[in-house]
């Protein structure tokens, strides 16, 4: 490395980026490699604090070079606040886990990337050893199709209101079709991703249960065999524009359908666990320990779920 001792802009490039790629650097052993004087890498430090400074005051966050003496050594320490603390990762990690939503690959790259978080760096061993055991016996879903390339473009089509065009295997007839949507959002749902859109050139009466659905359709993401982004743009006026966070309230295993409103009772042990389910949920009534509840729920997913619920939903009926 001695054309990086004569040139100091190189030098200084050089230190910078084993920082960021989060080493600890020990002024003689970077000096002896480099082939320069500890005065030298002193003052290239000095010039790395100094411009993070300036950055973090400018931009209001940013990394600082500081000393870890645990490890005695430089290294680069991001804004606490703007990272996630070592609860937050590992409360993460575990969701993470058990929705079981990525293939076994895509889920260690995701959590190796979170637990780089912890603060301070030793603690990374801790969160390690509290999910190794879930790590080593994660089963991804059966499907195993990685889509995490999907999510980006579908993204951007979303946001900037582009026609696509898909191949979608559907999973009834085990049949493959193609669509031209209009992409509205990107949802969640036991275990899946799933993409709601509306359709474009298609007999409703034909496809539809029910033609006069004015809801979008929802494909599973992993079932998108390809995807094109196109450059023709779609336009939902303001008035009409769809609301994920007011679909998701009344969607239930991501079936579409009609607006609905329904009524049941259900048991005292039951109820917060119900209230919890049904975000648009309310309780009419109570009568010895029996709750009578009401809610607007999206499609038949619905009847799915009761029939789950075995004794503990009764009278299950739509008003």
């Amino acid at each position: 490395m001695d054309d990086l001792g004569s040139d100091k802009t190189s030098r200084i490039l050089y230190i910078y980026s084993m920082l960021l790629h989060g080493q600890v650097l020990k002024k003689n052993e970077l000096a002896q490699d480099i082939g320069v004087n500890v005065k030298s890498i002193q003052r290239d430090l000095e010039d790395i604090r100094d411009f993070l400074d300036k950055k973090r005051v400018r931009d209001g966050y940013g990394c600082q070079l500081t000393y870890n003496r645990f490890e005695k050594g430089y290294c680069l320490e991001d804004n606490e606040q703007l990272r996630l603390s070592n609860n937050e990762v590992l409360a993460i990690s575990k969701i993470l886990l058990e929705s079981r939503a990525f293939t076994k690959k895509e889920m260690m790259n995701i959590l190796d990337k979170l637990i780089e978080n912890c603060i301070p760096r030793e603690n990374r061993t801790a969160i390690n050893d509290l999910l190794n055991n879930e790590r080593f016996h994660y089963v991804e879903l059966r499907h195993n199709k990685a889509f995490l390339d999907k999510m980006t473009p579908l993204g951007r089509a979303i946001r900037e209101s582009h026609v696509i065009r898909i191949k979608y295997g559907k999973l009834k007839e085990s049949a493959t079709v193609e669509r031209r949507l209009e992409p509205l959002a990107i949802l969640f749902s036991e275990y899946y991703f799933y993409l709601a859109a509306f359709i474009e050139n298609i007999n409703k009466a034909e496809a539809f249960e029910n033609p006069d659905d004015v809801f979008p359709t929802i494909y599973r993401i992993d079932r998108i065999q390809e995807l094109e982004v196109l450059d023709e743009h779609f336009k939902i006026p303001y008035a009409n524009r769809f609301e994920e966070g007011e679909f998701r309230k009344r969607v239930q295993f991501m079936y579409g359908g009609k607006l609905r409103k329904v009524r049941f009772q259900c048991k005292e042990n039951s109820i917060e666990a119900i209230l919890d389910r049904l975000p648009t949920a309310k309780v009419l009534s109570e009568d010895n320990g029996i709750f009578l509840v009401e809610a607007e729920v999206f499609g038949k997913g619905i009847d799915m779920w009761a029939r789950s619920q075995g004794d503990n939903i009764m009278d299950f009926r739509v008003v």
